[in-house]
């Protein structure tokens, strides 16, 4: 991971149609030291806008919304910005909003009634490159998502990427992290140090010439790499 990331505030953006979601929301992220509030939106239409024209790090997206819904407004965002990552944000635990939003290209998916320490945790590792489906729906749901691009798997259009360009450990590390395991997790369910889970993932992103976990993701199911 760049240095970078560690010097400069994480700027959010917030979207939802309800001013007191948004204000609580608010409030929470303020008062860390290292991350900013940066921009609000009450509905989908003018997200696009204000992500367009202030490019945070993080945005949190409600899906029903007025005019455009968090969904449409999560495709259009990461189409022409495609290194903000996007928390959908939403009071049920629902399938299809999982898989629609998997699909528009957001990393995570976040509850309403999250505490906020759950909420900053997200936003801090969404920040990071992790994809962030933890909920027994989203589980589901990403497994569903994942099991169709692999079995119909669009053509690569950038430099083939061959399973011997990654080692065998490697390749059982990218799995883990396709499956959205966290490096600690991964390292207890690989026998190995959460040191070297780290060591393995610096490798991967250099390897596939990549910035975050995400981008490996995306680009391993292009490749035929993960299942």
């Amino acid at each position: 991971m760049s240095d970078s990331k560690t010097q400069h505030r994480i700027r959010v953006a917030l979207v939802d149609d309800q001013t007191m979601i948004r204000q609580s929301l608010g409030y929470v992220i303020q008062m860390q030291s290292d991350m900013e509030v940066i921009g609000e939106a009450s509905d989908g239409e003018e997200a696009v806008e204000l992500i367009s024209s202030i490019t945070p790090d993080v945005v949190l997206m409600d899906v029903q919304m007025p005019k455009k819904s968090g969904i449409q407004a999560t495709k259009e965002i990461v189409m022409k910005h495609p290194e903000i990552k996007v928390l959908i944000l939403t009071t049920f635990d629902n399938h299809n909003y999982v898989v629609e939003g998997i699909r528009a290209g957001a990393v995570g998916y976040m509850l309403k009634d999250a505490d906020s320490q759950e909420m900053l945790d997200l936003i801090r590792r969404a920040y990071q490159g992790e994809a962030l489906f933890h909920t027994v729906t989203a589980a589901k749901a990403l497994a569903e998502v994942l099991h169709t691009q692999f079995s119909q798997p669009e053509p690569p259009t950038d430099k083939p990427l061959l399973l011997d360009d990654l080692t065998e450990r490697e390749l059982d590390v990218l799995q883990q992290i396709a499956y959205g395991f966290r490096n600690d997790q991964i390292a207890q369910n690989l026998f190995i140090s959460e040191g070297t889970v780290k060591t393995h993932v610096h490798r991967i992103l250099h390897k596939m010439g990549v910035e975050d976990r995400t981008q490996a993701v995306a680009k391993a199911l292009r490749h035929r790499l993960v299942k």
